[in-house]
């Protein structure tokens, strides 16, 4: 069973105190190694996801994981290196179209992993027709995050809203406070134990497996 490594928090570690391309360099075998771990771990979960979602099952690790290498351009910050990795499974065909619908994001870093999911800041047709159903059916939504597992794994979703009320809706509208969101979002923490744990693979599956129904729900609307 695929398992997140100790050497692979030990690299991200190391990394955080060395954030220069000369040390990278120096240590890129450990972090092919480390790369090559995360994928691995992926590959397991796209197989476990799958059972219940088969719209992800195209993808590899590979193909959904990001890159380390952060882009600087416009950051104060220039640390070349990001210090977790990620991966964002979702129906998409195309890396570049990964946020064009709701799915599970997996970021693997010391002190700050998570499993997460849902629509990250859509597009403004896809977050028209959100509210939409909303408007038109909010019980359907309140059942999927007010439901037991939902918040027992999630506690409750999250995301930017908007000041006052999105356009062609009044202010006064009965589920104003749902349709103010901009992003729909569910995190689930976790600690370093539990990532490192052989036990992580069927955890995350477990997460993602709640996660699912809101998944679902977000994606009627999506292009």
């Amino acid at each position: 069973m695929a398992k997140i490594e100790k050497s692979t928090f030990d690299f991200l570690k190391e990394l955080r105190n060395n954030n220069n391309r000369d040390w990278f360099k120096s240590n890129k075998p450990r972090y092919e190694a480390a790369k090559d771990n995360v994928e691995e771990f992926i590959d397991k979960l796209i197989a476990r996801i799958s059972k219940f979602d088969p719209s992800i099952a195209h993808h590899t690790g590979k193909s959904t994981m990001f890159r380390i290498y952060r882009d600087v351009r416009f950051s104060k910050d220039k640390s070349p290196y990001k210090l977790h990795f990620g991966a964002h499974l979702t129906a998409a065909l195309k890396k570049s179209e990964i946020h064009s619908r709701a799915g599970y994001y997996v970021h693997i870093g010391p002190g700050e992993s998570m499993l997460a999911g849902g629509a990250y800041m859509p597009d403004s047709p896809w977050l028209k027709a959100i509210r939409a159903q909303i408007a038109d059916d909010p019980k359907a939504f309140k059942k999927i995050v007010k439901s037991k597992a939902f918040k027992d794994t999630f506690g409750s979703f999250e995301g930017e809203q908007l000041k006052t009320a999105p356009k062609g809706y009044p202010k006064d509208h009965p589920e104003i406070e749902l349709l103010r969101y901009k992003s729909f979002l569910a995190t689930h923490d976790c600690t370093d134990k539990e990532v490192l744990s052989k036990d992580f693979l069927t955890h995350a599956a477990k997460v993602f497996k709640v996660l699912y129904p809101f998944d679902v729900w977000l994606n009627q609307g999506a292009g």
